[in-house]
């Protein structure tokens, strides 16, 4: 019941209508603050992650070379240096022509790079849309 006491108590409705876009837009606000600082967070975490992944490829890329340098040297007990060197170097480039024919022929069946499955899908849909069912 309104009396001249409640009256000033409980609010209109254009003050209820005010205070709730306020308590909106600051909702709003947080919730962008919250993404903001969680992206945040996750950028962090991932360059951290980033830059230890690269510190593990470069100790594999000196791990590679030492055992490289081991099977050079392992050779070289049978046979004079420069042939285990020679030996060894042959069978880098022997490896990194397969792994290029490899490369090659994954980048040719990836080229051009357009989806095409999903052009004829798209397509087959056209033409179903205009027939309207019919066959």
């Amino acid at each position: 019941m309104h009396t001249h006491e409640t009256e000033h108590e409980t609010p209109g409705l254009g003050t209820s209508a005010k205070s709730v876009a306020e308590h909106a837009s600051t909702l709003v606000r947080l919730e962008m603050e919250l993404a903001a600082l969680e992206l945040k967070r996750k950028a962090t975490k991932l360059g951290v992650g980033i830059g230890l992944f690269a510190a593990a490829g470069l100790l594999l890329v000196y791990a590679l070379g030492f055992g490289l340098a081991a099977a050079a040297a392992g050779i070289a007990t049978a046979l004079p240096v420069w042939a285990a060197l020679l030996i060894v170097t042959a069978g880098i480039v022997v490896v990194a022509a397969i792994l290029g024919v490899i490369g090659a022929n994954s980048v040719q069946k990836g080229t051009p790079p357009v989806p095409e499955e999903a052009i004829a899908e798209a397509k087959l849909t056209t033409e179903a849309l205009k027939s309207n069912g019919r066959h």
